[in-house]
């Protein structure tokens, strides 16, 4: 048995009064084929590319090994020259990963290859970030800090996308004062029996394409496995629902602070006894 998951729904293109109206008002995920096809980056953006303009770029680079209390929050667990990590993609599959790497600052003239869209909602234009990862390397299933709206959009091969809207946090195993659930959960292919609350959660899947967009809805939790070396770039959109706005106010001033002064305090302890309670919350609730 496997997760319970639908298919992201899929449009070629849309209007702004049609998203706001069938996605983001009732907060649904879709995938948009043919947005940007008019944008340089359609033609131009590659890894090859990435390459050439930003080759000598020194970039943070994060694999899945288990959260440790010594790391920082975000806190990288190895760098390398870009043209070095592009070289690596391309010859074998690595567990290395950059996350949120603002193009704005480290290649300006990258921002000429794409325009923000007008989905209707007012983009973050300082935040811009790039996303690159490996074959089968994958991100923790984890929601944003700020539950933002998220547009993502994907170059070169495939990934896949799993998607859980936050009514469905009570079956994931969420760690507390955390924004991940359970490390050693593989969502590529979960194992059911150690991890029976999954079988109750009701999520979204798609494999995204070069050049296609996905919008995440406010707060969704994501999975993301890079089935071929590529990238992508997320553009954000800041909450509009009250509480998740005020949620995500909790969750940069008041939860990360803490969660690092019990890191300092407790140290390992404190991610032991995490991880426990996400077992006990989670089937205490299923």
């Amino acid at each position: 048995m496997q997760l319970n998951l639908q298919d992201i729904p899929r449009v070629k293109t849309i209007t702004k009064g049609d998203f706001i109206k069938h996605y983001f008002k009732p907060q649904k995920p879709v995938v948009i084929e043919r947005y940007i096809e008019d944008w340089p980056a359609y033609t131009k953006w590659s890894l090859d590319y990435m390459k050439e303009v930003a080759g000598d770029k020194t970039v943070p680079l994060y694999d899945d090994r288990p959260v440790d209390y010594k790391d920082g929050f975000n806190e990288a667990h190895a760098s390398m020259k870009m043209s070095e990590y592009v070289d690596l993609l391309k010859r074998e599959p690595t567990k290395y990963r950059i996350f949120l790497w603002n193009i704005l600052k480290e290649v300006p003239q990258l921002q000429n290859d794409y325009k923000f869209p007008d989905f209707g909602l007012r983009l973050m234009k300082g935040l811009p970030m790039l996303f690159f990862g490996g074959t089968n390397s994958h991100t923790f299933m984890h929601y944003d800090i700020d539950l933002a709206n998220i547009f993502h959009f994907h170059f070169e091969g495939k990934k896949q996308c799993i998607l859980f809207d936050q009514k469905q946090s009570k079956y994931l195993y969420k760690v507390p004062h955390s924004l991940i659930t359970r490390e050693d959960i593989d969502f590529n292919n979960p194992d059911l029996k150690k991890w029976p609350a999954l079988k109750q959660a009701k999520g979204w899947v798609c494999n995204l394409n070069h050049g296609e967009i996905l919008y995440m809805p406010e707060g969704y939790w994501h999975y993301m496995r890079y089935i071929t070396p590529g990238f992508s770039m997320s553009l954000r959109a800041i909450a509009r629902n009250p509480k998740n706005l005020s949620k995500a106010i909790y969750n940069l001033f008041l939860m990360r602070n803490y969660d690092n002064l019990m890191r300092r305090i407790k140290g390992q302890k404190w991610i032991d006894w995490k991880n426990e309670k996400a077992i006990t919350n989670t089937h205490k609730t299923f």
